[in-house]
């Protein structure tokens, strides 16, 4: 099987055999194109490069690549076995901004497990785990620091420029970078919902190198970095996730019923948000914003680009939980 790569900075696919081990990482099902290629063996430029893996976000990305393209230097897609259109769709909008020099588009052609028991199931080292996928993806990266970002993620314009200011300040240091993660729950064209009590850290920007891969975890892949490292947390209010009430947001997993207080509980928590909300019970939701947009104006753009700068810093803070947040869960 041929890997299918557009774009910039991919690694060498040919003839391996004088590679040692130590640079390559072979896959069990001897798929020479997606054994993973260590990128800190090739020179690095400086900036950041935006990873997203996408699966089915054709719906998604007229949003989310726009202010990303503004806030990074360069963006990486990798498409797993999408069957609404995502590449052609990230090809399009990617063409219309005039930034297909700076973008990779690939696609990642096998089967991925989903989160929880399936994943736990499939070795790390195989095309299906979460872990290779991962770390086969980062691989294309070019640069000293990589942005692990979703097809679901919207930057809104205080995200941009702070995204933006990164991309240089982070030279030459050792540093990840956290976000708070607010869902919007979609239910219209003009209506949406804000849950103010989901806001797990995660790191979404780290350096490149050998201590920052993924590793296998009990339920996802889980970055793994030096414990001391230094953390920045980006403020309240840089992006929105995007959670649709008529899609299947929960396919990515063996079944929702892994959901757990204790291992996942912001998925818990976006469970029982989404089938409130789409029961019609949104009084019965504690934290949760109900945000309308003016006529004309979609729920998307009124929420990341007008209501949240408005209101993020006026939002209610929720109670404390340490990292049962959930500090490098699966979206």
């Amino acid at each position: 099987m041929t890997a299918l790569t557009t774009g910039i900075g991919i690694p060498g696919t040919a003839d391996d055999s004088d590679v040692s081990d130590d640079r390559v990482t072979r896959n069990r099902e001897g798929e020479p194109a997606y054994d993973i290629h260590w990128p800190w063996h090739r020179p690095q430029r400086p900036g950041l490069t935006a990873v997203l893996r996408v699966r089915n976000e054709a719906h998604n990305l007229p949003w989310v690549l726009p202010p990303l393209l503004e806030a990074v230097p360069y963006v990486v897609i990798v498409d797993n076995q999408s069957s609404d259109g995502t590449l052609e769709t990230a090809q399009r909008i990617v063409a219309d901004l005039g930034a297909s020099d700076r973008v990779t588009l690939t696609s990642y052609p096998f089967v991925v497990s989903r989160c929880g028991p399936e994943h736990l199931a499939t070795p790390a080292d195989s095309v299906h785990s979460l872990t290779h996928f991962y770390n086969w993806s980062f691989s294309h990266v070019t640069t000293a620091y990589a942005m692990k970002w979703d097809g679901d993620m919207v930057l809104t314009p205080e995200g941009v420029a702070a995204v933006r200011d990164l991309s240089w300040q982070l030279e030459g240091e050792e540093v990840m970078v956290l976000f708070p993660r607010l869902p919007l729950y979609i239910e219209s064209e003009s209506v949406g919902y804000l849950d103010a009590s989901s806001r797990n850290m995660e790191p979404w920007i780290h350096p490149v190198g050998p201590a920052y891969t993924f590793v296998k975890g009990f339920d996802w892949e889980v970055w793994q970095h030096p414990d001391d490292m230094e953390r920045l947390v980006m403020p309240l209010g840089t992006f929105v996730e995007l959670k649709w009430l008529d899609h299947d947001e929960f396919a990515h997993w063996t079944d929702p019923s892994a959901f757990t207080d204790n291992r996942s509980p912001r998925k818990v928590r976006e469970y029982h948000v989404h089938s409130t909300l789409r029961d019609g019970r949104a009084d019965e939701l504690d934290h949760v914003f109900r945000i309308e947009a003016p006529p004309g104006v979609h729920i998307v753009d009124h929420a990341a680009r007008i209501w949240l700068p408005r209101h993020a810093r006026g939002l209610p803070q929720p109670a404390r939980r340490g990292n049962a947040d959930g500090e490098g869960e699966e979206s």
